[in-house]
């Protein structure tokens, strides 16, 4: 028996911990000898004998090809008696889990069986559900709106990327604008921001005032990508959230000088939610008095990763600080057991086309929509 894929449950804290040891090893692979794995329609079954109405566990999606060990079809005890489920005989390296969606049950508690999981060698879609995903994990809030969800974290009011809506593919604008105001409305802030998929939905929204940005998902060098070291005349390494806190402070500054001290605050402090829930690796180039001029941060969520958040300083541009970070970005991504590693940039601008040149490849465009409310 086999499957294109398979599925394990766990809560976010047992796969941060597994993120960082490299492998997930829960109680039963010590007490019965083997992982408990599903296949995604055979989810619901311990999803419901185990852990009805919780709504914080993950599944994580996992590509059987990437497995080191025995895979066996097994009874499980109170199981339907005609359903063997697979049983992992030893640890499952994070970098066969290709994706990780969070598994919320309906109202009543119970949990139906998953959609939309991708298959391991899609890695559009993986990429393409990447940022939804943290996005609903990290959140202090996430609210069920008419077609989609609402991330919310009133501890950042400033940040329009923690408080925001995310919409499904077939939101038309009204919806998109009636939801924002109701939702974000209610939370007190002066900004409405959805993310969106429909081109149509964001040419409508414009039409209405609210400001369109088209972000391409840029994927890297397909499945394997031929990774080039950075140059040696050029020092990258791993550093602190304090560290390069410095560097996002005074990027915040320069390109919005009339944001005020206490909301640069909540947008630094913000990035470091992320790590939390996956794996973070701020990445920086310092100059002789150990300060940051050149960073970016890698996230790493099983087997995708993306960079995020790569800049220079403008005294030090055009020095190859950006490539030796994305390049360096890469290189742990790969060694990590990443097989698809992307980033998102503004559609035509520079920076994409810098990205294009360096390797990258356009896979998809969303949409992010916003726009600013007064004050009352």
């Amino acid at each position: 028996m086999g499957s294109g894929l398979l599925v394990h449950l766990c809560t976010p804290v047992t796969w941060r911990l597994a993120l960082a040891a490299g492998s997930l090893a829960p109680p039963s692979l010590l007490h019965e000898g083997f992982v408990h794995l599903s296949t995604p329609a055979q989810l619901t079954w311990p999803a419901n004998a185990l852990f009805r109405g919780r709504t914080d566990l993950l599944s994580l999606v996992i590509d059987p090809a990437r497995l080191p060990g025995e895979l066996r079809w097994e009874p499980a005890p109170d199981a339907p008696a005609e359903a063997p489920f697979p049983h992992h005989y030893g640890p499952v390296p994070v970098s066969s889990v290709v994706a990780v969606m969070p598994y919320q049950p309906g109202p009543d508690g119970r949990f139906t069986e998953p959609i939309g999981l991708p298959a391991p060698e899609d890695t559009v879609a993986r990429v393409r559900l990447f940022d939804r995903a943290l996005a609903q994990r990290r959140g202090a809030a996430v609210l069920p709106v008419n077609g989609g969800i609402a991330v919310l974290d009133p501890r950042f009011p400033a940040s329009h990327e923690h408080n925001a809506l995310w919409m499904d593919a077939r939101s038309d604008a009204a919806t998109v604008a009636a939801e924002a105001d109701r939702v974000l409305g209610a939370a007190d802030l002066c900004h409405r921001r959805a993310v969106l998929d429909d081109p149509a939905t964001a040419t409508a929204l414009a039409s209405q005032g609210w400001h369109i940005l088209e972000l391409p998902l840029l994927l890297y060098g397909g499945a394997q990508p031929a990774v080039t070291v950075p140059p040696e005349s050029i020092t990258v390494v791993p550093v602190t959230h304090e560290v390069v806190r410095t560097l996002w402070q005074r990027a915040w500054r320069r390109d919005q000088p009339g944001l005020d001290d206490d909301a640069v605050r909540q947008l630094v402090d913000c990035e470091a939610l992320a790590d939390a829930v996956l794996r973070v690796v701020n990445l920086a180039v310092l100059n002789q008095r150990g300060e940051p001029i050149a960073g970016t941060q890698l996230r790493i969520d099983g087997a995708t990763a993306a960079i995020e958040a790569v800049m220079t300083e403008p005294a030090h541009r055009r020095a190859g600080l950006a490539r030796a970070l994305v390049l360096d970005a890469l290189a742990r991504a790969r060694t990590a057991g990443c097989d698809a590693v992307f980033l998102t940039a503004v559609a035509g601008g520079w920076p994409h086309r810098w990205y294009t040149r360096l390797g990258f490849t356009d896979v998809g465009s969303r949409f992010q929509a916003t726009c600013s409310t007064i004050p009352n």
